[in-house]
């Protein structure tokens, strides 16, 4: 029986599939939501006298579900961004995976470390 053998190269190749993956997708989901929004939106005269900030973030996303749920292209473009930001994120954890298939504890633990740290800016940082 032929054991599953991983290797640099093919980590290497799914790893850069997976983050054009993730651009083009997140890419096309902004775009949907700016035509949307501008489709809805697109009439609307700017007031630049006052910021309105988003309206979620990464600690709260229901709103961002519920708009996208209603089509509101603003919740869409919102969604886009954070498949755009979640996407190195999952990369790390699938070289976190792919380190551990190969039993190379050092870069496991380093992998760990930088998916800690990604993890505590984007959830606890400032």
């Amino acid at each position: 029986m032929k054991r599953f053998a991983i290797t640099d190269q093919k980590v290497e190749i799914v790893l850069g599939t997976f983050l054009q993956a993730g651009v083009i997708v997140s890419g096309i989901v902004v775009l949907i939501g700016g035509i949307l929004y501008l489709a809805h939106h697109g009439h609307d005269v700017a007031s630049y006298h006052v910021f309105n900030g988003a309206r979620a973030g990464i600690n709260n996303l229901s709103p961002i579900l519920s708009g996208v749920a209603h089509l509101d292209g603003r919740a869409i473009i919102q969604l886009g961004l954070l498949l755009l930001i979640a996407t190195p994120v999952i990369r790390v954890v699938f070289s976190v995976a792919a380190f551990w298939l190969e039993r190379d504890r050092t870069y496991v633990f380093f992998t760990l470390i930088v998916l800690a740290v990604l993890l505590y800016s984007l959830f606890l940082g400032a």
